[in-house]
């Protein structure tokens, strides 16, 4: 059974910090793309990162960019979401995906095969 396991979410106050991990078991992602996305209350779901398998492509939103760090460690089939400087406009359920299709550009829900169950992370102001 493939599962997504988020942990690392939590209440933290503007201007913090909070590490984001997406456990994957199952199958193995090591070649697979993986991406976290955000659903505030209300609103749709959205991109916030992806890593490619090998980590050299790592696009962001213009919203986290210079403050959100993605990462993977294929040896242990866990993927991070390093999130620094937050703001009370990053409070949303944090999810983690992965998907096997080549070519995709992984900004979009549809392109996903697998999603973890989410991380509530909420920001104080």
């Amino acid at each position: 059974q493939v599962q997504l396991v988020e942990s690392g979410g939590g209440l933290v106050q503007a201007g913090g910090s909070l590490r984001l991990s997406c456990a994957a078991s199952g199958r193995t992602f090591s070649s697979d793309a993986m991406g976290w996305f955000r659903q505030a209350p209300g609103k749709e779901r959205e991109f916030v990162a992806a890593i490619s398998w090998s980590g050299v492509y790592t696009p962001y939103a213009d919203s986290v960019k210079g403050r959100f760090t993605i990462s993977r460690d294929n040896a242990r089939n866990t993927m991070y979401l390093q999130m620094t400087s937050l703001k009370p406009e990053d409070t949303a359920v944090y999810y983690c995906a992965a998907t096997s299709r080549g070519g995709a550009i992984l900004t979009r829900t549809y392109e996903y095969d697998y999603w973890g169950q989410g991380t509530q992370v909420t920001v104080s102001s």
